[in-house]
C-alpha cells in the first residue's frame, strides 16, 4: 500500500514537471508569434512611410518646378512690357529731339527777322528824332518859347487843372460822406444820449472846510504851530489859512489825501480838542471813512453800471476816481456816464452791450494811479487791466480811448465816441483861464503857420476858428485843400474837447473909379 502510495507519488511529480515544461515551451511559442508579428507590421509600416515619403517628396519637388516655372514666365513677361516702355520712351525723346530741332531752326530764323526789323526800327526811330528835332525847332521859331519854358506853361495849366478836379472831386466825395455818416452818427447818439440821463457835475479841486468861528484858525494852527505841522505831516496836504473868514483851505495833488484830510479836519472841529495825539487819532478814523466810502462808491458804480465780475483791487480804483476830478469833471461820474452812453450805442449797432459798458466803465481806471505811479494814465489803465486779468477787448478799448493807437475793434470805436459825448456836453468840463487862453492862442498860431493865411480867429471858446486867406495866394480851388492840412495839424498838435471847426473865407474884390 505503501509503495503504491509513493509510486502515485512520483507519478504525480513527474506528470507536474512535464506539464511545466510543456506549458513554457507553449508560451515561448506564442511569445516569437508575436514578436515576429509585430516585427512584420513595424517593417510593413516603415515600408509604407518611406513609400510615403517619396510621392511627398515628389509631390513638393513638383510643386517647386511649376511656382519656379511660374516666376520665370512672370519675370520674363516683366521684362518684354519693360523693354517695350524703353522702347516707346526712347521713341518719345527721339520726336522730342527732333521737334527741338525744328524749333530751334523757327528760333534761329525768327532772330534773323528780329535783328533785321530791330535795325530798320533803329534806322526808323533816327528819322523820326531828326524830323522831331526840326518841328521842335520850327515849333521854338514859331512860338518865341523854348522847350522848357513851353513844358514849364504845359505842366503848370495841367496842374491848374487837376487842383480844380481834385478839389471838386474831394468837396463832392466829403460832402456825400459827411451828409451819410453825420445822419446815421446823429441818429445813434441822439438815441444814446436821449436814454442817458446823467447829472451835470463840475466839482473843485480844492476843498474848503468851514469853521464856527476864526478863534478855531487859532486852535488848529496850536501853539508854535505845532498842530497845523503835525496835520500837514500826517496827511499829507497843505492847509491854506488866510484872510477868508470862518474858512481854512486844503490843497493837494492827491485828491484822496486832501478829502482825508478834510474829513479829519471836520472832525477835530466837531470834537474840539485839538492837539498831535488827537489830530492821529481822528486821522485814522477818516482814513477808515474815506476807505469805506471809495469801497462803496465803487460797488456802487459797477452795480449802477451793470458790470460783473471786477477784481476787487479794480473796485477799490474805481472808488477812488469819486474823489478825482478832470477839467472839473467828477471822473467816476464820467465813467458811468461812458459806461451808459456805450452800452446804449453798442444795442443801437448791435455790438456786444455788456463788454461796452464794461470797457466805458473802465477806460479811466489809470486816473485812480496817475497822482502816485508815473507814466500817463493810459498806460497806467492798460497796465492794471491786464495785471488783474481784463480781457483783450477791455484793455485794447482802455488804449485806444484818446488815440494812442488805432482802435480795431467796434468796442474800441464805441468807448472813443462815448468818451467824446460825455467830456464835450454843456457844464460836463471846465478850465482855467490860464490853459483856456493858452488853447485858443495855440489854435490861432496853427491857423497863421501855413502860407497864404492872412489872419484868424478863434471864436466859440475853441469851438471854431475863422480864417481869412490871402485871394492873391490861396485859389478857390485850393480853399479845401488847406482846410483839410489845417484841420489835420489841430489834430497832431492840440489837445481839446469835443471837435474844432474850421472856417476858410476867401474875399475878392475888384475897385475902380468912375472920373
Amino acid at each position: 500500500m505503501t509503495q503504491y502510495l509513493i509510486g502515485g507519488a512520483i507519478g504525480a511529480v513527474v506528470f507536474g514537471i512535464v506539464g511545466f515544461a510543456l506549458g513554457v515551451i507553449f508560451r515561448k511559442r506564442k511569445a516569437e508569434g508575436i514578436l515576429g508579428s509585430a516585427e512584420k507590421q513595424a517593417t510593413q509600416r516603415l515600408n509604407e512611410a518611406i513609400k510615403e515619403a517619396e510621392a511627398r517628396k515628389k509631390e513638393i519637388i513638383m510643386e517647386a518646378k511649376d511656382e519656379v516655372f511660374q516666376m520665370r514666365n512672370e519675370t520674363e513677361k516683366d521684362l518684354r512690357e519693360r523693354r517695350s516702355e524703353i522702347q516707346r520712351q526712347e521713341r518719345r525723346i527721339q520726336q522730342k529731339e527732333e521737334s527741338i530741332d525744328r524749333k530751334t531752326e523757327n528760333i534761329e530764323i525768327k532772330e534773323e527777322k528780329i535783328a533785321k526789323r530791330q535795325k530798320e526800327a533803329e534806322e526808323m526811330l533816327q528819322e523820326a528824332e531828326t524830323i522831331k528835332k526840326s518841328q521842335l525847332d520850327m515849333l521854338e521859331k514859331i512860338s518865341g518859347l523854348t522847350k522848357e519854358q513851353a513844358k514849364e506853361q504845359l505842366l503848370r495849366a495841367l496842374d491848374e487843372e487837376l487842383s480844380h478836379e481834385k478839389a471838386g472831386k474831394i468837396m463832392d466825395f466829403e460832402a456825400k460822406l459827411r451828409d451819410e455818416c453825420d445822419e446815421k452818427a446823429r441818429e445813434v447818439l441822439s438815441q444814446a444820449i436821449q436814454r442817458c440821463a446823467a447829472d451835470h457835475s463840475s466839482e473843485c479841486t480844492i476843498s474848503t472846510v468851514a469853521l464856527p468861528n476864526d478863534e478855531m484858525k487859532g486852535r488848529i494852527i496850536g501853539r508854535e504851530g505845532r498842530n497845523i505841522r503835525t496835520l500837514e505831516t500826517i496827511t499829507g496836504v497843505d492847509l491854506i489859512i488866510d484872510d477868508t473868514p470862518e474858512a481854512i483851505t486844503v490843497s493837494s495833488f492827491d485828491p484822496v489825501r486832501r478829502e482825508i484830510a478834510r474829513v479829519t479836519l471836520e472832525k477835530l472841529i466837531a470834537d474840539g480838542r485839538i492837539h498831535p495825539a488827537k489830530i492821529e487819532e481822528m486821522y485814522e478814523k477818516a482814513k477808515r471813512d474815506v476807505e469805506s466810502v471809495i469801497k462803496s462808491e465803487g460797488e456802487k458804480a459797477m452795480l449802477d453800471a451793470s458790470v460783473r465780475g471786477l477784481h476787487p483791487e479794480l473796485v477799490k480804483l474805481l472808488g477812488k476816481l469819486h474823489y478825482r476830478t478832470s477839467y472839473g469833471q467828477n471822473v467816476l461820474n464820467h465813467s458811468m456816464e461812458v459806461s451808459y452812453i456805450s452800452g446804449l450805442i453798442a444795442g443801437e449797432i448791435g455790438a456786444d452791450i455788456n463788454l461796452a459798458r464794461r470797457a466805458g466803465l473802465l477806460h479811466d481806471i489809470g486816473k485812480a494811479l496817475d497822482h502816485e505811479m508815473e507814466g500817463s494814465h493810459i498806460q497806467l489803465g492798460v497796465d492794471v487791466a491786464k495785471k488783474y486779468k481784463e480781457s483783450e477787448a477791455v484793455v485794447h478799448a482802455i488804449h485806444a480811448h484818446h488815440g494812442d493807437v488805432e482802435a480795431k475793434s467796434v468796442v474800441a470805436f464805441i468807448v472813443q465816441a462815448a468818451d467824446a459825448v460825455s467830456a464835450a456836453r454843456p457844464g460836463a468840463r471846465r478850465e482855467n483861464i490860464e490853459n483856456y487862453i493858452k488853447r485858443l492862442e495855440k489854435l490861432e498860431e496853427i491857423a497863421n503857420s501855413f502860407n497864404g493865411i492872412d489872419s484868424s480867429f478863434a471864436i466859440q471858446a475853441g469851438r471854431e476858428i475863422r480864417i481869412m486867406v490871402k485871394p492873391e495866394v490861396i485859389s478857390d480851388d485850393q480853399m479845401v485843400i488847406v482846410a483839410r492840412d489845417i484841420v489835420k495839424k489841430i489834430e497832431d498838435e492840440l489837445e481839446y474837447p469835443g471837435q474844432v471847426k474850421v472856417n476858410l473865407i476867401r474875399e475878392s474884390r475888384a475897385i475902380d473909379f468912375a472920373k
